[in-house]
């Protein structure tokens, strides 16, 4: 079976397919400004939610420059709960949901309530390096103390397992004269930088095909 990603109504295609996002995030939320900043998604996008793990996380503050509603989820007073947050972004009429440094696993029931709509970053060419307690700068370490020559960001769509789901873009830099892990990570967040960008703005496109279990961008 082909699925072809033609997200939103007939209006949205009118204006350029401007998807509405809600993007997951854990750290400094870098990638969030990517996707604000990108002349890619600038007018194909529309960021209408973030969304973290922690009440005190540094990407809150680039939402709120950008006029975006935060929510909390987890079990701290006043955090939302998955379920909670199923009917936020549902209401919201989310088409996609982005995972840009969110260091949580996602419940299956809230994956299952958004089929094929949540993708993760990974700072690795997957399958390598990826799984349970792989995220950051460990990600990193261990790259370098591989020895590889080769390393890059990988985009895929989230299932109910760590960094398993089914692979929608990867970008393979060199990073053979990297003399540390924060080298590596540094090359690797720039691509990050532009591969994010790239594949929602393709979402928002309806440039983004499943087929026998693999994805084909246009």
């Amino acid at each position: 079976m082909t699925i072809f990603y033609y997200l939103g109504n007939f209006n949205n295609f009118l204006r350029h397919f401007i998807l509405k996002i809600a993007v997951f995030v854990s750290g400094r939320g870098s990638n969030l400004q990517a996707i604000l900043e990108s002349r890619l998604t600038k007018e194909s996008i529309e960021v209408i939610a973030v969304i973290s793990n922690k009440k005190q996380c540094a990407a809150f503050e680039i939402a709120e420059l950008n006029s975006i509603p935060t929510f909390t989820v987890g079990n701290e007073p006043e955090s939302k709960s998955y379920s909670q947050l199923v009917s936020i972004l549902t209401e919201l009429k989310v088409e996609l949901i982005v995972l840009a440094g969110y260091l949580k696993l996602i419940p299956l029931d809230f994956i299952k309530n958004f089929k094929e709509k949540i993708i993760n970053i990974h700072p690795a060419l997957l399958p390598l390096y990826g799984g349970k307690g792989m995220y950051g700068l460990n990600v990193h370490k261990a790259v370098f103390n591989s020895g590889d020559k080769f390393s890059g960001p990988t985009i895929h769509f989230v299932n109910e397992r760590y960094d398993s789901g089914t692979i929608i873009a990867q970008e393979k830099i060199d990073i053979s004269g990297a003399k540390s892990p924060d080298d590596i990570s540094d090359m690797v967040l720039k691509k990050e930088h532009e591969l994010l960008p790239f594949v929602i703005n393709k979402f928002a496109e309806g440039k983004v095909i499943i087929e026998s279990n693999r994805v084909k961008i246009l």
